[in-house]
């Protein structure tokens, strides 16, 4: 690849690539378990994303929506994420996961 100059990546790496999953895998069975859409439809993993393309993704009681700002030659450091990306996910999502973080119900792994 070419640096930000390639305008098409597979959706799976892109997502990988910015740090949207921590492996390539995870990015890959997301799309296939219909948890990443665009425009409503789930995607397969070899869907090529372009710039301007408004994906979402849930991610347990979270769906994010992000904007395909650019396109990473690879993976990207967490401070350059903001280049690539635009979240356009509510604030009103991230409320609700910090409300479902502190319920007396919600309980740490392990711990019974």
């Amino acid at each position: 690849m070419n640096g930000s100059s390639e305008s098409v990546l597979r959706i799976d790496k892109w997502l990988w690539a910015v740090r949207l999953f921590k492996t390539r895998s995870l990015a890959s069975e997301a799309c296939r378990t219909a948890k990443v859409t665009i425009e409503g439809k789930p995607v397969k993993p070899s869907r090529e994303v372009q710039v301007g393309m408004k994906i979402m993704l849930r991610e347990g009681p979270l769906t994010r929506t992000v904007e395909v700002k650019a396109v990473p030659p690879n993976r990207v450091g967490a401070k350059l994420v903001a280049d690539f990306l635009i979240d356009h996910t509510p604030m009103e999502e991230y409320e609700k996961l910090k409300i479902i973080k502190e319920s007396p119900l919600a309980r740490l792994r392990g711990e019974g």
